[in-house]
C-alpha cells in the first residue's frame, strides 16, 4: 500500500511536469497553457454529461428493483476521470479522458470487477450483509 501511495503522491507528478516541460518546449508555454485549460474545461463538461448519465442509469436499476452495482462502479470511473481532467498535466488528461469515454470506461470496471472478485476469493475482503442499519 505505501508503494502505491507513493507512486501516486510522488511518481505521477515528477512525470507530470517532465512531460509539460517537455511538450511546452516543442509547443510554447502560452500553448501549453491553452491545452490544459482546454482539457479541463473539456473534462468538466464531459463529467457532468456522463454522470448525469450514470445517475439516471442508477436511478433505473433501483426502479427495477436490483442492486446497481455496476452503475455504481462507472459513476466511481467517471468521478475520477473528471478530477484526474482538472488535474493539469498530459499523463492525467489521457488518463481521465479515457475514463469518461463509455466503451473505454467498461474495461476499467471490467478490471475493477475483476480485482474485487480476486480479493473476495483470496479472504482479502469479507462480504457481509447488513439486514438493520443502526
Amino acid at each position: 500500500m505505501f508503494i502505491q501511495l507513493f507512486s501516486l503522491f510522488l511518481i505521477i507528478p515528477l512525470v507530470e511536469l517532465y512531460l509539460l516541460i517537455k511538450i511546452g518546449g516543442i509547443i510554447g508555454a502560452f500553448n501549453t497553457v491553452l491545452v490544459i485549460f482546454i482539457t479541463a474545461s473539456l473534462g468538466a463538461y464531459l463529467a457532468k454529461s456522463q454522470g448525469f448519465l450514470v445517475l439516471r442509469k442508477i436511478q433505473e436499476a433501483t426502479n427495477q428493483g436490483y442492486m446497481p452495482g455496476n452503475e455504481l462502479l462507472h459513476g466511481l470511473f467517471v468521478l475520477i476521470g473528471g478530477f484526474a481532467l482538472l488535474t493539469p498535466g498530459f499523463l492525467t488528461d489521457a488518463i481521465g479522458l479515457s475514463m469518461l469515454i463509455p466503451q473505454v470506461r467498461e474495461i476499467y470496471v471490467g478490471l475493477a470487477k475483476e480485482m474485487l472478485r480476486k480479493k473476495i476469493e483470496r479472504g482479502d475482503m469479507q462480504m457481509r450483509m447488513y439486514t438493520n442499519f443502526r
